[in-house]
């Protein structure tokens, strides 16, 4: 019997803190195996109308993963009668996360995130890794296949107290680099940015790959 193919998101995805709100990106390919599955997957997803997250790891993981976040997270702010926190949030997604890896399954339940937010506290990134784990962040943050070249990029481009459109620049730099080198990140870059405002997508790029495209 053929063995299934599972969708994979590979992965760039890059968090940056700047003076005036946080930077969320990220690559737009899912693998299947040795397949490219899709060029045009939106791994920056909004949350709700203060939370966005970035995403890495089995694509039905991730999907199920956001979809119990959302509906708890809006159950909760029912019941209290208030929006919760991005920590609040943060620590709802964590525990997501902690249970589907350690749920019993023949096939891994991996996922990962990279989370903004925004509360009366400010703006917030968080880091959430594939076990669990949860960290604040207050520079940047990058995760998946291609992190060891956007972490190149972000170490020697990246200064505190930036404006969100060198932040802007520095992550379309960081993605590129690793879509140049990591063979599981490509097909283009999305950039979402969370400032007092809200959340707003103000980078959209698809890589022209077909001999019919000018």
């Amino acid at each position: 019997m053929m063995e299934p193919q599972l969708l994979k998101t590979g992965t760039t995805t890059v968090g940056i803190v700047c003076k005036d709100g946080v930077i969320l990106a990220a690559d737009k390919k899912v693998t299947a195996g040795d397949l490219i599955s899709s060029l045009n997957f939106e791994k920056v997803v909004l949350v709700n109308d203060n939370l966005a997250v970035t995403t890495a790891g089995m694509v039905s993981d991730v999907q199920l993963v956001l979809k119990v976040a959302r509906a708890q997270i809006k159950l909760e702010e029912l019941r209290r009668g208030k929006e919760l926190t991005t920590k609040e949030s943060v620590n709802l997604f964590s525990g997501l996360v902690y249970s589907n890896i350690r749920k019993y399954s023949p096939i891994p339940g991996i996922t990962a995130f990279l989370l903004g937010g925004k509360d009366n506290a400010g703006m917030h990134l968080y880091n959430l890794g594939p076990d669990g784990s949860m960290s604040e962040i207050d520079t940047y943050s990058c995760d998946g296949s291609g992190m060891p070249y956007a972490l190149g990029v972000l170490e020697s481009q990246y200064k505190p107290n930036m404006s969100l459109e060198e932040g802007k620049r520095i992550a379309i730099a960081a993605v590129s680099a690793s879509m140049n080198r990591d063979v599981a990140s490509g097909g283009g870059i999305d950039i979402v940015t969370i400032t007092k405002d809200g959340i707003k997508k103000v980078y959209s790029e698809r890589l022209r790959t077909s001999l019919g495209q000018q």
